[in-house]
């Protein structure tokens, strides 16, 4: 947009010299003109670093007719919006709906007044000034609500993450665990054909698989034993009740969560729980965090066990290949050892 203490700039297109000096007469006072005696000069004018805020377009013109410039003119995104105005001797009703289907803004009809060129070319560009500051501002609030968007998601991954960690805290686990099994995911996510949003999805709902045990007594979740079978009945219930817990939220990390915390601890066998779904019946969010949190846990210390070493571990996954898990993902996981040793290296837990 023009500077306020500068004088905007008018493009005159005809290939009459006399009556460019003309229009340069009338309004050379008041605005910067420029002149163009065909249509390759004015499309090379207008496309130029400093275009012009309106056009003034003879129709009449050898090579180049004004309304094949108006039309380039209003094909092109970059002069698409500056307003045309055809000046003509032409004076019949189609020509001016002609003009007006190609874009032009106004006709003003040779020989030209002075008045009416000063009223319709300040008319005009104060609507296309108008239109420049509306646009200016909608980019603004766009930019501000986007930035807002950005924060929301922000806070919606912070709040998830944080519910997460309490979840693992209250069974005595650390918050790395929920951290790596985030990074676990994506990698799956990542190496299964998900696009990069729903891998990163994938990874901000995570930290919350386990968020049903805040609903587990502390006497089952940090039991040193092994749980009775009615304890781990009830232990059983953290899916159900993290799935309560997330469901009703029509939020895309938090319907991910829901899914994800209802049927991680499912079987591709079938023998899982809490539905006993098998197959591609369990929601491959659902998959992927089963497989994640398995070998994590593994590879972990907790209450009732010390960790696994690599080996017991690895081969732990390929008995439960097309058992426990699915085969593509016990594929990938061994595909791919390299990414996954190095989110354990980067995230490991404090002696």
């Amino acid at each position: 947009m023009n500077d306020l203490f500068s004088k905007q700039t008018i493009l005159a297109v005809d290939d009459v010299p006399e009556n460019l000096a003309v229009l340069r007469g009338i309004l050379s006072a008041d605005y910067r003109v420029k002149v163009a005696l065909n249509g390759e000069k004015a499309l090379k004018i207008a496309l130029s670093d400093t275009p012009p805020d309106l056009i003034l377009l003879d129709i009449m013109m050898p090579e180049m007719s004004g309304y094949e410039v108006c039309s380039r003119l209003k094909a092109d995104p970059r002069t698409m919006k500056i307003p045309v105005i055809f000046v003509t001797a032409m004076g019949e009703t189609e020509d001016e709906t002609q003009g007006f289907k190609l874009g032009a803004v106004d006709y003003i009809t040779k020989p030209v007044s002075p008045p009416v060129v000063h009223a319709r070319v300040k008319t005009h560009l104060a609507l296309y000034d108008q239109s420049r500051v509306l646009e200016q501002k909608v980019k603004e609030r766009t930019a501000e609500v986007c930035a807002l968007n950005v924060e929301i998601e922000e806070t919606q991954r912070e709040v998830v993450f944080t519910m997460g960690a309490i979840g693992e805290t209250r069974s005595k686990e650390t918050g790395n665990h929920v951290k790596r099994v985030a990074e676990y995911s994506r990698i799956f996510a990542l190496h299964y054909g998900l696009s990069e949003d729903e891998a990163n999805l994938i990874k901000m709902a995570s930290p919350m698989h386990d968020i049903g045990k805040v609903g587990i007594p502390d006497s089952i979740l940090n039991k040193p034993g092994r749980l009775t079978p009615e304890e781990f009945e009830r232990m059983q219930k953290h899916a159900e009740l993290g799935y309560e817990m997330l469901r009703h939220s029509s939020r895309p990390i938090l319907k991910a969560a829901a899914a994800l915390a209802y049927e991680h601890h499912e079987k591709w066998n079938g023998k899982g729980y809490p539905q006993g779904l098998a197959g591609e019946d369990i929601h491959l969010y659902g998959r992927i965090t089963a497989i994640t949190d398995v070998f994590d846990a593994l590879g972990s210390d907790r209450c009732y066990k010390k960790a696994w070493d690599d080996e017991k571990i690895f081969s732990l996954m390929k008995e439960e290949r097309g058992e426990h898990f699915e085969p593509k993902l016990v594929d990938i996981f061994f595909e791919h050892l390299d990414e996954f040793l190095e989110v354990r290296d980067a995230y490991r837990d404090a002696e």
